[in-house]
């Protein structure tokens, strides 16, 4: 058994966790205080093949496994996790949708814009009144003619503000229940009786913006259908299924990001005549990080290679984005208190991971959905 990454993916690894921190995190000021990622780093962003890692490499993209894909998540979240965000969202549940279920027109006609980074993706399925309760949305499609009218709100849809596409989950058939949801394809800007609310002021993640998503209305192509009508909740919501795991590994590449910083403190800053690093307080706090580190990537390494395999992954994606995000949650607390008063400055990277990282343990379902998944798993 082998636990070492292919010697490719190590090498994107290396490069990708340079760019973001050669590049992103020297303006991560620039984009706590604008909540705005520069274009020219969305540019580069692009030259890197960061929005298509998920597009087949026929459509324009770089054509990645899950495997490659969240070793790339991993060293996106060693930089800035707002811009992190940004990619996640559209490389991941903004695309695997259409990756999965799209038709070969429909592919054509918006995968390699989507690969360039010229059009930004995001999946449209959370509503003011059904956040882990998904199966309650009421978000309607009506066929009409070549047209569906949709009718409804979505809210905190990541990169809405700036989208190009979005994945939407609407109710086409109410008397079948979960059975009637289907998905489309929907280009904001192009959709009469669409609008966009405004950006949503998050406690963290600055750049990754997110906003209520309106249909009053909304003409919505019948060619825009993705997959079959009446798609079904499992099939819908199985495209957050594997974000999930590549929120795993954004998490582990945060635990990373934060050991280095806390392990670079620990050595250079005295007390008592010491460095605090001699301290065994210290070390053991470093210590459990590591341990939080190595178990996270154990998971979310065995989880994508799952999913490589086409195994259902269903409970151990909610095992790996569980104990990844839980575990980041201790180790943003621990490096604020290595770090001290330091830690808790706005000018510290510690203080904004420690915020950024909230949000992991709630969006693409809560901890406390993901124990329900496991469990129900386990008896079933």
């Amino acid at each position: 058994m082998n636990f070492e990454l292919p010697e490719d993916l190590r090498e994107m690894q290396t490069i990708i966790r340079d760019f973001m921190l050669s590049r992103v995190e020297p303006r991560a000021h620039e984009i706590e205080d604008t909540n705005a990622v520069p274009p020219e780093l969305m540019r580069e962003a692009a030259g890197l093949g960061l929005f298509g890692l998920s597009i087949p490499e026929e459509y324009g993209g770089v054509g990645l496994g899950a495997l490659g894909r969240c070793a790339v998540y991993e060293a996106l979240g060693q930089g800035h996790m707002g811009f992190g965000g940004v990619i996640s969202a559209h490389a991941s549940i903004g695309t695997s949708g259409l990756v999965k279920l799209g038709n070969e027109e429909q592919k054509q006609r918006f995968l390699p814009r989507m690969a360039s980074g010229e059009c930004i993706a995001g999946f449209a399925i959370t509503e003011p009144s059904s956040g882990s309760d998904a199966a309650n949305i009421r978000t309607r499609a009506e066929k009409r003619g070549d047209m569906y009218i949709l009718n409804g709100t979505k809210h905190y849809i990541s990169n809405a503000p700036i989208a190009g596409l979005l994945t939407v989950i609407a109710i086409t058939d109410p008397a079948q229940g979960t059975r009637g949801m289907s998905a489309f394809l929907v280009e904001p800007q192009n959709t009469p009786g669409l609008s966009i609310g405004k950006v949503d002021e998050k406690m963290g993640q600055k750049g990754a913006l997110s906003s209520e998503v309106i249909f009053q209305d909304a003409e919505v192509p019948a060619a825009n259908l993705l997959g079959p009508e009446h798609l079904g909740y499992r099939e819908a919501l199985g495209i957050l299924t594997n974000g999930r795991v590549g929120i795993a590994a954004r998490s582990t590449g945060a635990m990373q990001r934060l050991l280095d910083l806390s392990v670079a403190h620990a050595k250079t800053r005295e007390q008592f005549g010491q460095p605090i690093a001699e301290f065994q307080a210290v070390q053991f706090m470093l210590a459990e990080m590591e341990i939080a580190i190595q178990t996270s990537r154990l998971l979310w390494q065995k989880v994508a290679w799952m999913v490589d395999q086409k195994q259902d992954v269903r409970r151990m994606a909610s095992v790996a984005k569980y104990h990844a995000t839980e575990a980041l949650s201790q180790v943003a607390d621990k490096a604020v208190q290595v770090a001290g008063g330091m830690g808790y400055m706005k000018d510290s990277p510690v203080e904004r991971y420690y915020r950024d990282q909230r949000l992991l343990r709630i969006y693409e379902g809560t901890s406390e959905i993901q124990k329900l998944i496991i469990a129900r798993d386990l008896l079933a």
